[in-house]
């Protein structure tokens, strides 16, 4: 069996092999992240990110495989961080130009669909309540619950935050709601069962 030896191309020669290849696929590019994002600079944004990465990952590239498609992959695979990115950033606004009015007006329009049962019941509660049902809880249970309810962080992020595994999270906050809901059944503010 004879193995023969490739030279490994420069990276002058990889470079100009990559914009060889590339250029005439611009045009399928920029159509490709126009119908993604729907504006004409967010697609250019996205193709000049997607050549980036693409020309850095250029070495892991096979040839006999369809360039074209790896780069559509990529571009993609871009867009998509790019989107999930944007939904996790909170919307930034300068605080000179905001009023107490603006905040309440802002407050009263935000949906509550997404949180849970438990959530919205824990934020009508008088603090007083609250707290004290809370200082029931053991300090595992109480912590989960002040991130992930209160701080209004993802399970995953908790997890990250407190060093513990996403499992753990989500277990410890399972039981402190239980318990939450022992704790404050007898509130005042407990449901009561109606005669009919």
């Amino acid at each position: 069996m004879t193995v023969t030896c490739v030279p490994r191309p420069t990276d002058s020669e990889a470079a100009d092999r990559f914009a060889r290849d590339a250029q005439p696929l611009f045009g399928a590019l920029l159509r490709r992240a126009r119908g993604l994002t729907k504006t004409t600079a967010d697609a250019e944004d996205l193709v000049q990110d997607t050549l980036l990465h693409a020309f850095m990952g250029y070495h892991t590239f096979r040839d006999g495989t369809d360039f074209k498609a790896w780069l559509l992959r990529i571009l993609y695979n871009r867009w998509v961080s790019g989107f999930r990115a944007k939904q996790r950033r909170p919307s930034e606004v300068p605080v000179d130009d905001v009023a107490e009015g603006d905040l309440a007006v802002s407050a009263a329009r935000t949906s509550t669909a997404s949180r849970s049962a438990e959530s919205e019941a824990l934020t009508r509660l008088p603090d007083g309540d609250l707290r004290s049902a809370m200082a029931t809880l053991p300090e595992d249970f109480r912590t989960v619950l002040f991130y992930a309810e209160v701080q209004g962080h993802t399970y995953a992020e908790t997890a990250m935050i407190l060093n513990i595994p996403r499992g753990t999270v989500m277990s410890r906050a399972s039981r402190g709601r239980a318990r939450l809901r022992v704790a404050l059944d007898a509130s005042a503010y407990a449901p009561t069962a109606q005669i009919a």
